[in-house]
């Protein structure tokens, strides 16, 4: 019995299959989006002092200013994890995961401040998660 290949076949079965995953895609695409919305409450903190409903040094543990660095340096690590996922890092999802708690918790002490807001980002957050986490290793996306 013979074995017929066709030209440019893989005989010794290094050919990887890539399983592809629209839930990394989204998950990118709102890695970068929280990012982008940090980064913005982060200049208003830092900027706008009366945009917020409470008054000076009246939130959780830090003044705006505090927060304003806080918002803008975590909006632009998540923006680059955004990216990296997008383009099919393993360590992004890892890296992504982390800083979406840390968002998370970060927007559960900035409650007092602006609680909608705040609340649209923790569940963005948490959906983040699920999406970061929910592929299988190895999956890229789409």
């Amino acid at each position: 019995m013979t074995t017929r290949m066709a030209h440019g076949s893989d005989t010794a079965g290094t050919h990887r299959e890539v399983r592809t995953s629209g839930w990394l895609t989204f998950a990118g695409t709102l890695a970068f989006v929280v990012g982008a919305f940090n980064v913005i409450d982060g200049l208003v903190a830092l900027f706008n002092d009366d945009y917020y409903l409470v008054g000076d040094n009246q939130i959780l543990v830090f003044d705006y200013t505090a927060w304003g660095w806080f918002w803008l340096f975590l909006g632009i690590i998540q923006m680059a994890v955004g990216a990296a996922i997008l383009s099919g890092k393993m360590w992004a999802r890892a890296t992504g995961v982390f800083f979406a708690v840390l968002a998370a918790i970060g927007h559960l002490a900035f409650l007092q401040a602006f609680p909608l807001w705040s609340v649209l980002t923790i569940a963005m957050c948490v959906l983040l998660i699920y999406a970061l986490t929910a592929p299988p290793a190895g999956a890229k996306g789409a």
